[in-house]
């Protein structure tokens, strides 16, 4: 039986969710971030703008289990704008978003507006000067995970995401992770 290695990390902007990179531009990649071993694997993606709790194995069984349609995924998103209960209502019912060139409306899921955020958010990176306007934070849960879909969803009901932090994944949250952080545990569930 193999011993497997699991990780959290709490994955910085500017960074992709994968070791490998092959095209011409460089980029920051997870393994300037720790030592991982040979074999360990991103569960899911945050894209290179996005930051916050980033899942890490070498078993792959436990990747599929992870981005299953049973297992959470909660968002912070700074939207554009002040967002309203009418738009957390429409995003909370489902949104119609673009996806591999088709139409796609996204499943029930849970959204709020957030007034204070934790402390694991951080300042991250200055988004913009304040004289282009006001900005508010919201938090979404899904259970599904489609391409840019939390900036999808908040751009559908006219509050694109300007910053986006995954902040939990089933009952791992980022609370004990600063931004680049990397914590190996015995198992996830």
């Amino acid at each position: 039986m193999q011993n497997h290695h699991h990780f959290l990390i709490h994955k910085p902007h500017g960074y992709l969710s994968q070791f490998i990179y092959e095209k011409k531009r460089p980029k920051k990649l997870l393994g300037e971030l720790y030592h991982f071993p040979e074999g360990t694997m991103a569960i899911g993606r945050l894209d290179e703008d996005s930051e916050g709790l980033l899942l890490l194995t070498t078993d792959g069984m436990i990747s599929e289990i992870v981005r299953s349609k049973t297992v959470e995924k909660e968002y912070y998103a700074q939207v554009d704008g002040i967002i309203n209960e009418e738009a957390i209502t429409q995003i909370k019912k489902g949104v119609e978003i673009g996806f591999k060139g088709i139409r796609y409306t996204t499943k029930k899921c849970e959204a709020k507006i957030i007034n204070q955020l934790p402390d694991c958010i951080g300042e991250g990176r200055r988004i913009r000067d304040e004289r282009h306007g006001p900005t508010s934070w919201i938090s979404i849960t899904l259970t599904e995970g489609k391409f840019r879909q939390v900036r999808k969803m908040t751009a559908a009901v006219g509050f694109p995401t300007l910053r986006l932090v995954r902040i939990r994944v089933g009952n791992l949250d980022l609370q004990i992770l600063k931004a680049g952080e990397v914590v190996e545990v015995e198992s996830f569930f």
